[in-house]
């Protein structure tokens, strides 16, 4: 089952996130497209694909900032 993904709301949580504000419309647009795949790919909902993404995206936000901070 795959279900819609609203690219504004997807793009400001990824600046939530970390990501920075001129790519995140980009990057929402891809990161859906991937959870389609991933969804397909794993047998799973495009929720579940998402969470396990934006899950990756903000672990290496946080270590980007982590390292720029030393």
């Amino acid at each position: 089952m795959n279900e819609p993904v609203d690219p504004d709301n997807l793009a400001k949580l990824l600046v939530d996130l970390g990501c920075p504000e001129p790519k995140s419309a980009e990057m929402s647009q891809q990161l859906a497209k991937r959870s389609k795949q991933l969804a397909k790919e794993r047998n799973q909902t495009q929720t579940e694909a998402m969470a396990y993404l934006i899950n990756l995206m903000s672990q290496g936000w946080a270590a980007k900032d982590k390292t720029d901070a030393n």
